[in-house]
């Protein structure tokens, strides 16, 4: 049985850059073993597979190389770049997906995909767990927490670039991972992304975080547009703008390889 397989560097428009992702269009599902085998195989932060529904919108669901993901924002993007590219669908596409709902996705004039995902702003923690602040060793000015991660927010990007934190003591935090956030010195906003306990050491970027750090800084910033930087070693730009409920989400893609797997019926 042979499956399409593409490889796209999402958030950046240069190769090399952003964060890839494997996408693997399905005409039907595999079983949970399997996409987790490929994903393994793969061993990039998340594999997207999608099946199109009878309406017309795609089913997706992403894997890391050590689990199903319940929301993953670059490996939508990276769908949407190659349903798009390769001509199964016209944009405005919906993605849907079991734990957040309808994800729309539109092209806009720059060029840029914008994902509409749910906003899921953070709580702020008056008593975090030691673990946390142990693992980061540079204490935050705040904690917050949403259904995600731990958010730690600190007060310049070279402090958020310069974190290095004890990874297998974050792995006692799962399910939830932790994002270090900070004013940006180009761009309104930069994080960092750690979830040792769910895919890796380091996300490159995490398009699903910004449900919660755009509004985040929004609030803080007073303002509902907002460029953001993942601040890793590859790198990614994000746009976000803030709704009342909805948080916009958009970047560009660059496709890196395409091919075939062979896996047994």
């Amino acid at each position: 049985m042979k499956l399409p397989l593409f490889q796209i560097d999402a958030f950046t428009d240069e190769l090399f850059k952003g964060n890839p992702a494997a996408v693997v269009p399905l005409p039907h599902w595999l079983s949970d073993a399997r996409m987790q085998a490929i994903a393994a195989e793969n061993n990039l932060s998340e594999t997207a597979f999608f099946v199109r529904e009878a309406d017309g919108a795609f089913h997706i669901r992403w894997f890391s190389p050590l689990t199903e993901i319940d929301f993953c924002g670059h490996a939508t993007l990276a769908s949407a770049f190659v349903i798009l590219e390769q001509g199964l669908a016209e944009a405005p596409l919906t993605f849907r997906a079991a734990a957040v709902g309808a994800i729309e996705v539109l092209r806009r004039d720059d060029g840029l995909l914008e994902m509409s995902f749910p906003l899921r702003a953070p709580q702020p923690v008056e008593q975090p767990p030691q673990i946390l602040l142990d693992a980061l060793e540079l204490a935050p000015q705040q904690v917050l927490r949403s259904v995600q991660a731990w958010f730690a927010v600190y007060a310049s990007e070279a402090q958020v670039r310069a974190i290095a934190p004890d990874l297998q003591a974050l792995k006692a935090l799962a399910p939830l991972d932790v994002v270090v956030t900070a004013p940006g010195d180009r761009q309104d906003f930069v994080s960092r992304y750690f979830w040792p306990a769910n895919g890796g050491d380091e996300d490159p970027v995490t398009g699903s975080i910004h449900a919660g750090l755009a509004p985040y800084w929004a609030a803080r910033l007073g303002k509902r547009s907002l460029t953001a930087l993942q601040a890793s070693a590859r790198s990614g730009l994000l746009h976000c703008r803030v709704e009342d409920e909805r948080v916009q989400v958009a970047g560009a893609a660059v496709q890196y390889l395409q091919g075939s797997i062979d896996i047994q019926p």
